[in-house]
């Protein structure tokens, strides 16, 4: 059961990106976009830790008792979705998506056999690298080899003009912002397990990226006072990337304590392709609609072959 949540955590992140997209398209800002869509997940998180009647542990002792870097899951979330709207123009869809996956599976794999942040620690073995780089080639298959001449077409049409040093910093940038997603996820899931709430550690997640964003916004978006006018009467759904980045946040900070961030980073990832190849099929949130084949149907069993080998490596 918790293989699927991590799945349907992966699936729904897929179908927020069109949605806040669509919302940046909407209010003329990716910004607001991300900052509408913090503020509502916040709120949909308070509602949720409320309505559960969970009670947390006493913040003021969490604080005295364990280190700084126990608050920061919210900073590295608005920089995971910074660096993703700035590197889009520079190195295209395509590197901008297996980018950040390669950091994310490669620390997630570390966090694990160290025992980093607070999650216990898995020896590496031999059958879980041999899962690692399995899923390296599902992910090529699934993404990278149906996508090739796309791929030819986005260095054209979007890095002709940044230069060669300009294209392998976003790069590697690519990559390390991967690896500060996983270390986001662990650091929501032990704040979870401190605080004794998966929901409040959640919140509290969102809530300082809520706050980040929204000063961000009113130092660099000027007109932000004027949303109001591009938002009349707009369909509901667009304001459900935040729900649905919500559900993610505390899923994963969920399932990190109980499946590791190794495993927990894996099955989001092939959770969120999935339902990039859903959304795409059939052109879900207004998106550009392109039929899914079989190549990419291989893709993603290979990738469920690697899960099954970093969970019993």
């Amino acid at each position: 059961m918790l293989y699927i949540i991590g799945l349907i955590a992966g699936f729904i992140l897929a179908n927020q990106s069109p949605i806040n997209a669509k919302l940046g398209a909407t209010v003329k800002s990716p910004y607001i976009s991300s900052l509408i869509s913090f503020a509502i997940g916040t709120f949909f998180l308070i509602v949720v830790y409320l309505v559960s009647g969970q009670h947390i542990a006493n913040l003021g002792n969490v604080a005295n008792s364990n280190p700084w870097w126990i608050w920061i899951g919210g900073v590295l979330g608005v920089v995971y979705l910074t660096s993703n709207i700035l590197m889009f123009p520079k190195l295209g869809a395509i590197q901008t998506i297996i980018l950040p996956i390669v950091g994310q599976v490669l620390m997630g794999v570390i966090i694990d056999t160290f025992g980093l942040f607070g999650i216990s620690q898995t020896p590496i073995s031999w059958l879980k690298i041999v899962g690692v780089i399995i899923l390296f080639i599902g992910i090529y298959i699934a993404v990278v080899l149906v996508n090739k001449s796309e791929t030819k077409i986005e260095r054209v049409s979007t890095t002709e003009n940044v230069s060669k040093t300009a294209l392998n910093f976003w790069r590697v940038w690519g990559v390390i912002v991967g690896a500060l997603s996983a270390i986001q996820q662990a650091i929501n899931g032990h704040l979870g397990y401190l605080l004794g709430s998966a929901v409040a550690s959640a919140v509290i997640s969102f809530m300082i990226g809520t706050i980040i964003i929204l000063v961000f916004v009113l130092i660099r978006e000027k007109p932000f006072l004027k949303i109001g006018d591009n938002l009349k009467q707009p369909p509901l759904w667009l304001f459900m990337g935040g729900i649905l980045g919500g559900l993610f946040v505390f899923s994963t900070a969920l399932l990190v304590q109980k499946l590791g961030a190794g495993l927990t980073v894996t099955l989001a990832l092939t959770g969120s392709i999935l339902g990039s190849m859903v959304v795409s099929q059939f052109g879900l949130w207004q998106s550009p609609k392109h039929q899914v084949t079989r190549v990419q149907i291989i893709g993603i069993f290979v990738m469920i072959i690697s899960v099954v080998l970093i969970k019993f490596g």
